[in-house]
């Protein structure tokens, strides 16, 4: 089974970021799951939302003086060029919401920029055993064409780092799923799934009913809902077509253990750490170990 870090490891640095994925890997995970999202200028940058977000985003200076744009966050991603999101840190979640659980548990490293998927590829070339699991953030109100354009655009990267044999994109809105095949016939689809997204404009027209069997039909080679409406006989339905089950995210250890012994091929966490510590319990293999430069050690 699979240990997955989710943005990195959410509950221990700050999300989607090169510590925070560097972190990942120094703690040991089978992969890093990170989301990614398109500037007006052609790059691929890590962030989860699609417009820069006010809960893991601060703007800094502007990119030139005067810039109408700016201040940056609360924009789109769409609407700005790399420069104006490199200026925006990232590394510092907001401390004054008092229902987010990650304020308490992940250290705050001001000062952390946006990471660009190209500086994700090259942070990952040191751990060859690690997998990528690229989240592409659209939605139905993109044209298809466009989502096209943005599957071709991160396919393109991960091939020029030579990354593509392991790596896989995953996306809510499974219409990335038929241009990732004709693109890269061999690289891992993911189809994710939760309760506001079983609808057919996000399933790429198929049943929302059967949500197991329409992503198979869409093009997935992985199905992947959110713990809550994961059970056995989800797990016994994808067997059934020869489709792994990833469930996310996973922060309870007990409910760790209990999908471990449902069967599934991977587990998300926010916390590798507490994962890797129940996986060694329920005797799993654990996965290497690798410290980098962009670590943060405590």
């Amino acid at each position: 089974m699979e240990l997955q870090g989710h943005r990195g490891a959410r509950g221990l640095r700050p999300e989607n970021t090169l510590p925070g994925i560097a972190h990942a890997l120094a703690l040991g995970v089978d992969a890093v799951e990170f989301d990614v999202g398109l500037t007006a200028d052609g790059a691929v940058v890590v962030h989860h939302d699609q417009t820069l977000s006010a809960l893991t985003s601060v703007d800094g200076a502007p990119a030139e003086p005067g810039d109408p744009m700016w201040p940056y966050v609360g924009r789109r991603i769409r609407e700005l060029t790399l420069a104006q999101v490199k200026t925006v840190d990232s590394g510092v979640r907001r401390p004054d919401d008092p229902l987010d659980p990650f304020t308490l548990t992940q250290l705050p490293l001001p000062g952390t920029p946006v990471a660009t998927l190209q500086e994700v590829c090259r942070l990952i070339r040191c751990a060859p055993t690690v997998r990528l699991c690229v989240e592409l953030k659209t939605d139905p109100s993109w044209p298809d064409a466009e989502v096209g354009e943005f599957t071709a655009t991160v396919v393109r990267v991960l091939n020029e780092h030579g990354l593509l044999s392991r790596s896989r994109l995953l996306g809510f809105d499974w219409r990335f799923l038929k241009h990732a095949r004709r693109l890269a016939p061999r690289l891992g689809r993911v189809a994710l799934a939760e309760p506001p997204t079983l609808a057919p404009e996000w399933l790429a027209g198929t049943d929302p009913g059967h949500p197991v069997v329409s992503a198979f039909a869409a093009g997935a080679t992985v199905y992947s809902p959110q713990y809550t409406i994961l059970d056995e006989d989800v797990v016994k339905e994808s067997a059934e077509l020869g489709m792994p089950v990833t469930v996310w995210t996973v922060n309870d250890s007990e409910e760790m253990e209990r999908f471990i012994r449902m069967g599934v091929s991977a587990i998300v966490s926010d916390y590798p750490d507490q994962l890797r510590i129940v996986a060694r319990k329920q005797g799993l293999n654990l996965p290497r170990r690798y410290r980098t430069r962009e670590a943060v050690f405590f």
